[in-house]
């Protein structure tokens, strides 16, 4: 394993902050694989999960059971987690921008597409070397004008060609959901199973450029742009793993869930034979089908007041069954709100009073009715 500790600051920055990523394997012997944990820091499951992973990492490499690299960043986000508001920290939005950590990242795409004019050809694995150079040139030139967007920077340096790339995140409160792009639906299939996730979210593009769709649409996007004419597969396995809620952090969850990326990253040969063999057998049977992201239903608050969740979470409901109760605490007038999609009910608040307009739930329908950005803020 090496360790490389990556500055975030520039020359008399009232703060430094320093990104550490820990590399396994070898570069160039196999497929690339880059993790992170906690890009939005106050999310802290991804973080534990990386501990398991590490330990687990170290002993397949001493093995010589890996077959690539593998990159991981326990913790991708060390000035969010440097913030507080008032005792309680506040990993989700840069203080000094109200930019989302995990919005804005550089859409590579929009470089290549005038880069690689007249240089694509009939051989797929060419135009994905290719394809891969440019990206990483892309990201060179890219000048932040701040430490987020120079952490953005780092990140994206780190994963930008990888072909397999894992976003660990956590949800408010929630059972295990999953986003990736629509072309990774049968990709992500093993891995939606493995780790028992309760909605597969799918979209082409979900808007605000979040990290996972930055490492993967631009496939898809050059694919469209290039109009089929040569072969342009999506090459970039990414998705953001919401695990769970953030007060879910066990060893119990954690151990399990490092072991079901492991056997993810196995079966897609990055592991030794005998792992790939034994991921292969021990394949469960997914609990959802994927939906699309345009499928997914936000339930509002219409008023203030107090929340009571009548449906557990992970409940596959019908339109018009009740979610939950929204109490007025002065008149006691209470308000049922309902889905208005059939779907599971995967996500909600952790909040029990909330104000009007606050997002309390999503159900993962199936059929797509929304457009533009999908996911909250």
């Amino acid at each position: 394993m090496q360790a490389i500790t990556h500055p975030l600051s520039v020359a008399h920055a009232n703060a430094a902050y320093t990104l550490t990523s820990f590399h396994f394997g070898t570069p160039g012997s196999g497929k690339k694989v880059y993790i992170q944990g906690s890009l939005h820091a106050d999310e802290v499951p991804g973080m534990l999960v990386a501990q398991f992973l590490r330990k687990e990492l170290l002993a397949l490499e001493a093995a010589g059971q890996i077959h690539g690299e593998i990159i991981l960043v326990p913790a991708a986000n060390p000035i969010g987690l440097a913030q507080a508001i008032h005792g309680a920290a506040f990993g989700r939005f840069d203080l000094t921008t109200g930019v989302n950590f995990n919005r804005a990242y550089k859409h590579v795409a929009n470089d290549l597409k005038r880069s690689l004019e007249g240089k694509l050809g009939p051989d797929a694995a060419a135009n994905v070397a290719l394809i891969r150079e440019h990206a990483r040139a892309s990201i060179a030139d890219w000048q932040p004008a701040t430490d987020a967007e120079t952490l953005k920077k780092t990140l994206m340096t780190l994963a930008i060609d990888a072909e397999i790339v894992l976003d660990l995140h956590c949800d408010n409160e929630a059972v295990l959901h999953i986003y990736a792009g629509t072309p990774l639906a049968e990709a992500i299939a093993p891995l939606s199973a493995i780790l028992g996730s309760h909605a597969t979210l799918l979209a082409y593009e979900a808007g605000g450029e979040p990290f996972d769709e930055a490492c993967s649409r631009l496939w898809w996007d050059l694919d469209r742009h290039f109009e089929h004419r040569f072969p342009i597969p999506a090459a970039c396995l990414s998705t953001t793993v919401e695990l769970r809620g953030e007060m879910e952090v066990s060893y119990e969850l954690a151990r399990k869930d490092a072991a079901g990326l492991l056997q993810f990253l196995a079966l897609n040969g990055v592991l030794g034979d005998a792992n790939a063999q034994a991921a292969a057998a021990t394949l469960p049977e997914p609990l959802c089908a994927p939906t699309p992201l345009e499928g997914v239903e936000p339930v509002y608050a219409p008023h203030a007041g107090i929340l009571i969740y009548t449906r557990e979470l992970g409940a596959k409901v019908a339109a018009g069954e009740a979610l939950a109760d929204l109490i007025d605490p002065v008149s006691g007038e209470t308000t049922v709100l309902r889905a208005t999609v059939d779907g599971v009910f995967f996500a909600r608040s952790a909040h029990r009073h909330v104000i009007r307009g606050m997002n309390v739930g999503k159900v993962a329908g199936a059929k797509a009715y929304r457009e533009g950005d999908l996911l909250s803020a």
